[in-house]
């Protein structure tokens, strides 16, 4: 069932989950166990999972001896192919608690452009989650260019929940919705609800998440959360720190409705 509002999240019987860099890596790497905790409680629901992490390249870092975040292609590439294990590693030990398998599939902006690669995708995720497998999405860094990447994870889960045909998306940052103008300004306010097809006139986007570790951003969310909305999927904006509360339904987050699908 699609939600139509916050509290139909707990009926959602299909959902894409994304998480970016900023919420689980360094200092917050820790966030990794309640994020599963409260994915594996859905999925001990019934509900079918797909998460959409960022973190490949964020995790690879140290262990290449590097202090901040690689600007050359390779040197990315090279963070991602050593991060990118290391991440699956982390998410599987936390889902062993729950007898929860990952399974990682890791696309290209070109796999979602050629219609057989897209078909081929779509198939293979929905037989994961015909076998209760709950598949971890990331971009393949390793082997994207400057010329076909998605730009963000933002945009690739929006994609992806198209792709799934999901009945939600929850994009996950270290901020707790979209507010009126950035947070930290001076008579912000939380926007608790964006009706379907409203340009969010008079909203000023700012920055969102932790400075160099990430690549997307308040304005990618956005994007993201209105090119699924427009799709038919609704979106919920919420903090990584509040993510079993958002998928509780509780009142947390930013609420974007969708058109019809």
């Amino acid at each position: 069932m699609i939600p139509a509002a916050r509290e139909d999240i707990p009926r959602a019987r299909r959902i894409v989950v994304k998480v970016g860099s900023s919420s689980i890596s360094g200092e917050r790497a820790g966030q990794i166990v309640p994020l599963v905790e409260a994915l594996a409680a859905r999925h001990g629901d019934g509900t079918e999972v797909v998460l959409v992490s960022s973190g490949a390249i964020a995790t690879g870092i140290p262990h290449l001896k590097l202090s901040a975040r690689p600007t050359d292609l390779a040197t990315q590439q090279a963070a991602a192919a050593v991060g990118q294990s290391l991440l699956i590693h982390r998410y599987q030990a936390s889902l062993n608690r729950f007898g929860i398998v990952a399974g990682q599939v890791l696309l290209t902006a070109g796999d979602l452009e050629n219609p057989t690669h897209r078909s081929n995708a779509a198939r293979a995720m929905e037989r994961l989650l015909t076998l209760r497998i709950l598949p971890i999405v990331n971009e393949n860094d390793t082997v994207a260019t400057q010329e076909i990447r998605f730009g963000d994870n933002d945009h690739l889960a929006a994609l992806v929940a198209r792709l799934v045909r999901a009945d939600l998306l929850v994009l996950l940052s270290d901020v707790d919705g979209l507010y009126t103008r950035p947070p930290h300004e001076p008579g912000a306010r939380l926007i608790e609800t964006v009706p379907a097809g409203d340009d969010l006139s008079g909203v000023v986007i700012g920055s969102i998440g932790a400075a160099g570790v990430g690549t997307g951003g308040a304005s990618t969310k956005v994007a993201a959360a209105k090119y699924a909305a427009d799709a038919g999927v609704p979106v919920l904006l919420a903090s990584t720190e509040h993510v079993g509360d958002a998928l509780s339904g509780a009142a947390t987050g930013t609420w974007f409705e969708a058109r019809g699908r």
